[in-house]
């Protein structure tokens, strides 16, 4: 038996309970679809529970035994492994507790573990006290249970509308119970369960706690009673009771006694109504379907036992505890048994049926009227209950209706008892005692019954017939709103007892009847009606009239007998100067008479109040005016109730606005209250001197309160603001001077006989002074001193009254110090939880305080800002420094925290909590106060405990509710539920506002962060956990996870969107913030797993709240992308990947919930299991249908039309109106538009406007509607935008942040193509709003830069074995092997996406941009940059150049198939090609014009279609349609601008990159030969001769000529920018020379003429002070670019008609350009050049290798160009080998020289008429010869580490890296640091390869120069000593040739270097070469071709040279 003694850990007690509730609630009230099933499954289950209702598991000798032992053994724990050792201490209380309830020992310990795991959610009480709540709260939940089972049975008297399936489970299950004796069950129960000796108990063992806890058990034990009483009620309501259960509760009510105040309490009254509803037979009238099936069930008509068993046990004449419930229950009988009697076949029963004389007769004698209404309906909660209120109403007319002749009887009886008492008056005796007193009793009940209406049913309508048929059919009384024709018979004979009782009434009644009348009057048509009724009274028929004025009971008889009485009263009025005439005897008004008046004022007020006609008519009543009689009444000397009811009633009268404008003039004029003291006035007279003397003395403020009614009324129906202008200052003033200054400021201090009624005081007064501010806008004249002229003098107006309460609200007033103490005492009087007298008025009066304070908070800001601008000198201080001023009772500044502890009472005071809350979210937006609000909240421990349980409380309510459509009416408990909504919403706003403030604040404190230690040291815990109390982020997480379980998701997301949107935003808050994210996340997934219960459920689609759920998808997701971020960071890559799998697979996921839980994989597992195979079962993904949620079409409102405003204006009015939100769109203010529209029309005069009034406001309705629609739009639009934005962040995550091997490569490609297919569909729709572009355009480029990432690392496995000799391959991105496109076993298609899909999204890119059309050029630009993305696809990377390749034949090439490159390539053009001009011109367009972005990128795309455009169609149209113009005269514009770029603080380097951009463009259209002549054509060439920027070349600062060494910055230094600028340019010079080669003459003589027009800048470069990558670099383009320009004849194609001048200028500086070319030699080819490395070697690790790199190439470009001008200077100035123009000397001695020290650094510049010595020539050769080998040993080694990179050590690879990236490379991981490395090898390769090139061109070019030198002075050279005239003239002749060439003579200086050579000189040389040109160096020199000339050059170039120049040494020296 020990498997039953587990310990469940819900506590049976309680747990299970809750779930039936829980279910009940969720199948009957919330009507929940699945519930049903469920609902069914539970009451199977816990069926026993309901049938041994409240019966507890009894103690047992084994369980006690068992828990005694528990704290050695333990004891086993449902749904735990092992067993729970429990401590001694609990065990004790478990004994305790199981003596107390009576309880099993075991459940005992379950309530008590239950009470430790609930204990966060009570804070402040011990398990063992929770646990006595839990026990409660279990009974408490299985009674509702019970009573919701039951009213949700089928039967007669109504239907919730339910499905007939829940309907008969419900039925059939309840109907079980009945079976078992259900009633005798909770009869018994409710008569042993009692709250006082239950708290005896419970007190005896310590079981209460704290005031809360007494009232929370004292709530739940009664509300178990009276759940079990109205289980009784309803049942009886739809199903009569049986016989033997009826007569049990008959026997339980003869024993019921009444409460101290004369009602019955809820639970008899429920009790009672049960009884009641088994004898009502009403439903039967009613025609309806099912009435006959009732009928049958009906015991009254189908059982006689049931019938005579009641009937005997009724005449019982045994009297009952009460005999008036006796006579109750009588009465409801007789006419139950008057009512069968109509319907059946009475023979049967006639016998009971003739007895309901009789029995009704015995009720009255019991007093029945009297019972029933001093005891039910003015029960507490009578008027709560709907049914009881029909039960009653029924009761009543049916006595009324049914017997007709009882009635007579009661007023033949009244009658004759108003005679005698008339009599005996006469004759001066006592009238007589034992007279009976029912028909007033009647009266009175009716009076009574219908005085309230809280359900707006008008019941009191049956007693109306209208004489005049009404236009609606439905208002005849009857509450099923059938429309009857005529009215009904029952109808009938009520109005004639409402109208017979008025006929000739006798005195004793009057007061009655008038009451009567009164209640019956209540409603908007009662009213009517009976306004009606007292007119016709007045009219004077004969048989009508009671002497003179009609009927007593008329308007005309009661305003008569007022006006006499006014009178006979003005008469008596003393002057003001008898000091003594308040203390006259009241004379002319006996008490008799004041009781009629009141009852008739009270009459009159009611039918005035419901009914503006009945208002209209008798104020415009000629004769009657009741308001100047009413207010002379005022003026005598009457009593004060008197008085109050005048005042009262003039209440009701100024609700029309009409009517209370004139009535505040009356008021004024008559002085009522006195605002004018005349000077020779002794004594003040009015109301004041009434509260002061009168009411002071009597402790009783009637009068006083009327008043500040009647203010409060006035205020709200008209303002006056001229109020008794010409005699004083006018204004509101002396009236909000009294309230304030005599009624609010003293009401404490004055006595009270009724304790209740100080409060009555205040809340009456403070309602004023809410309405007051309220109202209030501050404005501008509100500021400036107003004067008016009175009496001949001018005087200060008084200013608005709302002004004065703003000034004394924003002051330290004695009305703000009122209002606070108010509210801390309300706080005070709330925490005792206790009755007290006025608690009511109370609550309300510290509603009104609150509501001050916030309406304050609202203007202040407004009001101070016009109070700054304004002259008045007036001091205020804000209302939120103001509290935090110090209480003079407490000597704390605890302001805030009292208004903080109203939230505590949030489940009893909504109101208050919610006034509280928005008090606090106003005051939280500044920073300042936040410190001070912590330390004030966190000062007391038992005050911050209670604050943070109130925050915590209104969040966790579970009433609240989101009031969707407002528009429905609702019932009094469902009008709490938007409240605690409100409330949560604003608690929630605080914490947002909070955390935007710097730490500490008040959401850390409310959110359980550290705010005193460091925030991010944090530790969350579950709540109970380590002492971790229950904070706000509990409750918020508890919103937001409730449903996740279940397959709808998070129930908030459906039924309180804007909260649940809140709740989201504050959870990403937390995450986002630098100091809560890290405990934050952790405690979301560890304790939590948040993220990924919430992420299942999306997208959440909710139709009619979208614009909340697209928020709450933008939270969510933000908060999912930090997550995935900071896993990928943290490498948690099973996290990562769990939530990757879920937002990507296109699988069934197999849902992630806890085993065994029905969720989301049973639809899933069961689809695929169905299938059999699972191709089919392919979903969505997620991250997909998320953007499928996000509805791109957006709806636009018409647009206005309007007939009276004018539509530009009002535009400009609404767009004066819009404010932003803080998070949010610009919306219009509606209110505030709203009042200046109506202002509007209230300015315009004259009769037209007034004619036109309506159709002006019905307009002014109209421009509303629009601007609350266009508001949506705007909503909506920002909404999806924020959605958008928020996919876009997550999807750039999951594809950047996330670790790259979580998803496969191939799944990465389809899933990019999915997401841009998608994106696109949905944006190209014709219906997608253009405000979402620019967010799609964005997620368009990331994800198209991901595809052409992933497509180009794609094809990762190493090719196979190559073919001999062919080991090539293509390097991908990444740098892995692929097989080259195009060879054998090439993959169809490019990447496993296939072609077509990529030409659907490059065709979607391209339909994008022309949608754009003109305008969203930054939309564009995103688009560009994808289209650039798009195309690198199709791009040939970077290969190694392995110099293997050019093995094949040039046939080979040419006939090799198409590889897949270039077929992309051609099939990408043509798509493009397809658009047509219309996206050249787009794009065209923006690379000449606007945002520079959008320039450099259009410029970029320009650039890559134009070098792939084979058919130049691109071209064409740039050039046809003067867009290459364009740019090229742009040039000019740049120059400009480029110029302010050189400053040392340049301004932004915008220009510097459009111009980059730009000369890039125009370089790669001038590397085609088209391009290029059109760029000629367009001048580009002359434009940059043009410019000046390149001549302002900056000075390069001595300290950082090598390398800089000062930290970089992004700012480069201006050298470096110079160089940016003037690079481009030279590079273009180059690539215009190179492509013209059809006419090369004519670029190079515009090319010369740049380099001439920037000379200075030219000579400069060359003389190249500084050696750095940049001068070198500047100095490899320019000789570059002079070795093609600079040559003889160039100066021929100038088109100028040159002078001799200008021509020998020219040729000066080509000459000194070739110099300087010349000198560099010494410099770059000769043995300086190690000395140039050493200069750079202070350099960074990384950089320094790259930089070496560069600088070793520059130097030897430098030198092939500076050999390639050599060549071309010798080859052009002499046609034929004999004429060698010589350009070196004939000495070798460089090469000798080659070690010698060099002292000055500068003496490299070799003087320009020294010319460099051939040895130069030999040394280069040599240098390069030894150069190319290391080179060439470098490039295959590079080549087979890049082979085996894998096989490489660490630190190689680590180095390697180290070159690509500075910093981090420890970081990132292997498989990057491989692609990094291979990066870097192909780098190297690819750098070696071209020097290389560079060393085989300089070998060659020097062979060249050397053997035709050689073979000049070895062969034709005449030496100097050897004067040979013949070789003179024939020198003269060469001279004169190349005189011809040059057509001058530029070479001078060769001549003159030259002219000087001896033979001594000659034989030196030959010497000097042979020993130079040895074998050894020969052999290299073969070498280096078979090597490589053989593949790349000249084949055979180098053998023939080197053979010639051997032959000519051999022949010289022979």
């Amino acid at each position: 038996m020990s498997a039953p003694l587990a310990v469940i850990s819900a506590a049976s007690l309680w747990g299970p309970y809750k779930d039936i509730w829980q279910a009940v609630v969720n199948a009957i009230w919330k009507r929940q679809p699945e519930a049903t099933h469920l609902l069914d499954q539970i009451l199977k289950k816990y069926k026993s529970d309901f049938i041994s209702l409240f019966r507890n598991p009894p103690k047992n000798a084994q369980q006690h035994e068992k828990v005694q032992k528990a704290s050695t053994e333990g004891v086993a724990i449902q749904g735990q492994q092992g067993t729970r050792l429990l401590p001694e201490q609990l065990i004790r209380e478990a004994f305790i507790l199981s003596d107390l309830f009576d309880i099993g020992e075991l459940a005992a310990v379950e309530l008590l573990l239950a009470g430790e795991h609930q204990q966060p959610r009570f804070p402040g009480l011990s398990r063992g006290l929770v646990a006595v709540l839990l026990y409660w709260d279990g009974k408490r939940c299985i009674a509702n249970s019970l009573r919701t089972l039951i009213q949700s049975r089928r039967g007669k008297t109504w239907t919730l509308e339910l499905s007939p399936e829940l309907v008969s489970i419900t039925t059939r299950f309840t109907d079980e119970l009945m079976e078992q004796g259900l009633t005798h069950k909770i009869l018994t129960l409710v008569s042993q369960i009692d709250v006082n000796t239950e708290f005896e108990k419970l007190q005896r063992d310590r079981g209460l706690g704290s005031e809360k806890h007494r009232k929370e058990v004292s709530d739940l034990i009664k509300e178990c009673r009276q759940a079990l009483a109205e289980s009784l009620f309803v049942w009886a309501c739809q199903s009569p009771l049986s016989r033997d259960d009826t007569l049990i509760l008959i026997t339980y009510l003869e024993k019921v006694t009444v409460e101290a105040d004369g009602s019955l309490d809820r639970v008899n009254l429920a009790l009672l109504m049960a009884l009641l509803y088994c004898f009502d037979v009403s439903f039967l009238e009613q025609a309806t379907e099912d009435r006959e099936e009732l009928m049958h069930q009906l015991p009254l008509l189908t059982e006689r036992q049931y019938i005579a068993a009641i009937h005997t046990r009724l005449q019982d004449a045994r009297p009952w505890k009460l005999p008036g419930l006796q006579g109750t229950v009588r009465l409801a009988w007789a006419l139950a048994l008057r009512g069968i009697s109509q319907f059946t076949d009475v023979t049967a029963l006639a016998e009971f049926a003739e007895a309901d004389e009789a029995m009704a007769e015995l009720a009255i004698a019991d007093n029945v009227f009297l019972f029933l209404t001093e005891s039910v309906v003015r029960a507490e909660n009578f008027y709560q209950e709907e049914f009881y209120i029909r039960r009653i109403h029924n009761l009543t007319t049916d006595f009324l209706a049914l017997m007709p002749m009882k009635v007579k009887q009661l007023r033949n009886r009244a009658d004759e008892d108003a005679r005698m008492i008339h009599m005996s008056i006469q004759l001066g005796n006592e009238p007589p005692l034992s007279l009976r007193r029912d028909l007033e009793h009647l009266m009175f009940l009716i009076a009574e019954l219908y005085k309230k209406d809280p359900f707006n049913l008008e019941l009191a309508l049956e007693y109306w017939c209208p004489s005049e048929p009404l236009q609606s059919s439905t208002i005849i009384g009857s509450y099923i709103g059938i429309a009857h024709q005529r009215p009904p018979q029952r109808q009938v004979v009520l109005s004639k007892f409402v109208r017979q009782m008025g006929d000739l009434l006798p005195s004793t009644i009057y007061i009655p009847y008038l009451k009567m009348l009164r209640g019956l009057a209540n409603g908007p048509q009662c009213a009517h009606y009976c306004f009606t009724l007292l007119k016709g009274n007045g009219s004077s028929h004969a048989e009508n009239i009671q002497g003179a004025g009609g009927s007593p009971v008329s308007w005309e008889h009661f305003f008569h007998s007022l006006m006499l009485y006014h009178e006979h009263l003005r008469k008596d009025l003393p002057s003001a100067d008898s000091i003594q005439y308040r203390h006259l005897p009241l004379r002319g008004i006996t008490q008799k008479e004041q009781d009629g008046l009141i009852s008739f004022l009270q009459l009159t007020e009611t039918i005035v109040k419901w009914s503006e006609n009945a208002r209209l008519a008798l104020c415009e009543h000629p004769q009657w005016t009741p308001v100047v009689i009413i207010l002379g009444l005022l003026q005598c000397s009457i009593h004060p109730i008197l008085k109050a009811e005048l005042l009262e009633t003039l209440s009701a009268f100024g609700k029309s606005p009409e009517i209370a404008a004139s009535l505040w003039q009356s008021l004024e004029y008559t002085q009522i209250l006195q605002t004018v003291r005349t000077p020779g006035q002794r004594q003040a007279i009015g109301i004041e001197v009434e509260l002061n003397e009168i009411e002071s003395r009597c402790e009783e403020y009637p009068l006083t309160r009327a008043f500040c009614r009647l203010i409060s009324t006035l205020v709200e129906s008209s303002f006056p603001s001229n109020l008794g202008a010409g005699l004083r200052p006018p204004g509101f003033d002396p009236y909000l001077q009294f309230l304030r200054d005599s009624v609010f400021l003293r009401f404490r201090t004055r006595a009270y006989r009724r304790a209740a009624e100080k409060w009555e005081v205040a809340e009456a007064v403070l309602e004023v002074f809410y309405k007051l501010l309220r109202d209030y806008e501050p404005q501008l004249e509100d500021f400036v001193d107003q004067y008016v002229e009175l009496q001949g003098e001018e005087i200060i107006a008084y200013k608005p009254p709302g002004f004065n309460l703003m000034y004394h609200l924003l002051n330290e007033s004695p009305m703000l110090e009122l209002c606070l103490s108010l509210l801390e005492e309300g706080v005070k009087q709330l925490d005792t939880y206790a009755p007290f007298p006025g608690k009511k008025h109370l609550e309300k009066a510290v509603q009104y305080c609150l509501g001050l304070l916030n309406l304050t908070l609202q203007k202040e800001n407004l009001f101070m800002d016009l109070l700054r601008e304004s002259h008045l000198s007036l001091i205020v201080t804000s209302l939120e420094q103001l509290l935090q001023g110090i209480n003079p009772r407490t000597k704390k500044a605890d302001h805030v925290v009292n208004i903080a502890r109203y939230l505590y009472h949030g489940n009893t005071n909504p109101e208050l909590a919610f006034e509280s809350s928005k008090i606090l979210c106003c005051i939280s937006c500044n920073s300042n106060i936040q410190v001070k609000l912590i330390g004030d909240f966190t000062q007391d421990q038992n005050i911050s405990q209670k604050l943070m349980a109130g925050f915590v409380e209104c969040l966790d309510n579970e009433a609240a509710e989101e009031i969707i459509n407002a528009d429905e009416e609702l019932e009094a408990e469902r009008k709490q539920a938007p409240i605690y909504h409100e409330t949560r919403i604003n608690i929630l706003n605080l914490l947002i506002a909070s955390l935007e403030c710097s730490p500490p604040n008040l959401a850390l404190y409310l959110l359980g962060y550290e705010f005193k230690k460091p925030v991010s040291n944090t530790n969350l815990q579950d709540p109970g956990v380590l002492g971790c109390p229950r904070t706000c982020l509990h409750a918020i997480l508890t919103i937001l996870e409730n449903g996740t379980e279940t397959r709808s998701g998070p129930t908030a997301v459906q039924q309180s969107p804007h909260l649940a949107e809140l709740c989201y935003q504050v959870i990403y808050q937390l995450c986002a913030c630098s100091d809560t994210s890290g405990p934050t996340m952790r405690y979301l997934r560890t304790s939590q797993d948040f993220l990924f219960s919430q992420l299942q459920h999306l997208p959440f689609s909710v139709k009619e709240h979208e614009i909340p759920a697209l928020n709450q998808m933008s939270w969510l997701m933000k908060t999912a992308s930090i997550e995935l971020r900071v896993t990928s960071l943290n490498r948690q890559r099973s996290h990562t990947q769990r939530l990757l799998h879920l937002l990507l697979d296109d699988m069934p996921v197999k849902s992630y919930l806890a085993e065994g839980e029905g969720g989301i994989e049973d639809e899933s597992r069961s689809v695929s299991g169905f299938l059999h195979f699972d191709t089919a079962a392919k979903v969505r993904r997620k991250i997909l249908s998320i953007l499928d949620s996000i509805d791109f079409s957006q709806e636009i409102p018409e647009p206005l039309q309007l007939d009276f405003f004018d539509r530009a204006q009002i535009e400009q009015v609404i767009a004066n109106c819009e404010n932003r939100s803080a998070r949010g769109p610009v919306i219009c203010n509606v209110k505030h538009l709203h009042k200046v529209l109506i202002a509007e029309v209230n300015a315009l005069q004259g009769m037209a406007a007034l004619g036109q009034r309506p159709l002006l406001m019905e307009e002014i309705n109209t421009i509303l509607q629009y601007v609350v629609e266009r508001n949506k739009l705007l909503q909506c639009l920002y909404a999806k935008r924020h959605a958008l934005e928020s996919w876009r962040q997550l999807v750039e995550i999951i594809l950047t942040a996330c670790p790259q091997d979580l998803i496969q490569p191939e799944d990465r490609q389809l899933i990019i193509r999915d997401l841009l297919q998608d994106l696109h569909d949905k944006i190209l729709n014709d219906d997608a709003a253009q405000e979402l572009m620019p967010v799609v355009a964005a997620a368009v480029f990331t994800l198209t830069a991901h595809l052409s990432q992933c497509v180009r690392t794609e094809q990762k496995e190493p090719f196979a074995v190559p073919l001999p000799g062919h080991s090539q391959f293509v390097l991908m991105l990444d740098g892995s092997f692929t097989i080259p496109p195009g060879s054998e076993g090439m993959v169809v298609g490019f990447a496993s996406i296939g072609d077509s899909s990529l030409h659907i999204i490059l065709k979607k890119i391209l339909d994008f941009i022309l949608k754009t059309g003109g305008g969203f050029q930054r939309v564009r630009t995103h688009l560009y940059g994808s289209l650039l993305y798009y195309l690198q696809i199709a791009q040939r990377p970077d290969e190694p150049d392995t110099l293997e390749a050019a093995k094949k034949t040039t046939w080979e090439r040419l006939t090799a198939p198409e590889d897949a490159y270039s077929k992309l390539q051609r099939e990408n053009m043509a798509i493009i090609e397809s658009y047509g001009s219309a996206l050249m011109e787009v794009v065209c367009r923006d690379a000449c014009d606007g945002h520079e972005i959008g320039r450099m990128l259009a410029l970029a795309l320009l650039d890559r279609i134009i070098s792939v455009d084979k058919q130049q169609q691109w071209l064409l149209y740039l050039s046809n349609s003067g867009y290459l113009k364009v740019l090229v005269d742009s040039l000019a514009d740049d120059d400009l601008k480029l110029q302010s770029l050189l400053t040392p603080q340049p301004p932004l380097l915008k220009a510097l990159y459009t111009y980059e951009s730009k000369m890039a463009f125009l370089t790669k259209v001038a590397k085609i030969q088209q391009g290029a002549l059109e760029l000629r054509r367009s001048g580009v060439i002359v434009k940059l001769a043009q410019c000046q920027v390149y001549d302002m070349r900056p000075e390069t600062d001595q300290q950082g000529i090598f390398g800089m060494r000062e930290t970089p910055v992004f700012i480069p230094a201006p050298v470096e920018r110079y160089r940016q600028i003037l690079l481009p340019a030279l590079q273009l010079c180059q690539v215009i020379l190179t492509s013209s080669m059809a006419e090369h003459a004519q670029a190079a003589g515009q090319v010369l003429q740049f380099l001439i027009s920037h000379s200075d800048t030219i000579q400069a470069i060359l003389r190249c002070q500084e050696v750095s990558v940049g001068s070198l670099q500047e100095l490899a383009l320019l000789t570059g670019i002079i070795s093609k320009a600079a040559l003889p004849g160039a100066l021929g194609d100038f088109d100028l008609d040159v002078t001799e001048g200008m021509q020998i200028e020219l040729q000066g500086h080509i000459g000194r350009f070739q110099r300087q070319c010349l000198g560099l030699l010494t410099r770059f080819g000769g043995s300086d050049r190690l000395r140039q490395f050493k200069l750079q070697d202070d350099q960074a690790e990384g950089d320094k290798v790259n930089k070496r790199d560069e600088i070793e190439l520059a130097m030897q470009q430098i030198c092939a160009n500076v050999m390639e001008y050599c060549q071309l200077l010798m080859m052009q100035c002499a046609p034929t080998f004999e004429h060698t123009v010589c350009l070196f000397t004939p000495s070798l001695s460089e090469t000798t020289n080659r070690d010698g020290p060099r002292q000055d650094p500068q003496a490299a510049v070799i003087p320009y008429w020294r010319l460099p010595g051939l040895g130069i020539i030999v040394y280069l050769l040599k240098q390069s010869a030894n150069d190319f080998f290391s080179y060439y040993d470098s490039h295959r080694q590079s080549v087979s580490k890049l082979q085996n990179v894998e096989q490489l050590p660490p630190d190689e690879i680590k180095e390697l890296c180290q070159s690509v990236m500075l910093a981090g490379v420890d970081k990132i991981s292997t498989t990057q640091k491989y692609i990094l490395a291979k990066r870097r090898l192909v780098k190297l390769i690819n750098n070696r390869a071209k020097l290389l090139s560079l060393c085989c061109y300089i070998i060659e070019t020097c062979l060249f120069i050397l053997w035709r030198h050689l073979e000049h002075y070895l062969l034709h050279c005449t030496p100097t000593d050897s004067q040979d005239s013949l070789l003179a003239s024939r020198n003269r002749i060469k001279s004169r040739r190349l005189q011809d060439t040059f057509n001058s003579d530029p070479n001078f200086d060769f001549k003159s270097g030259l002219s000087r050579v001896s033979q001594l000189d000659i034989d030196q040389l030959q010497i000097e070469a042979i020993n130079s040109f040895g074998e050894s160096l020969q052999k290299k020199l073969l070498d280096i071709e078979s090597l490589y000339s053989k593949v790349r050059s000249r084949y055979t170039f180098i053998q023939a040279l080197v053979r010639r120049i051997r032959g000519l040494l051999r022949l010289s020296r022979t």
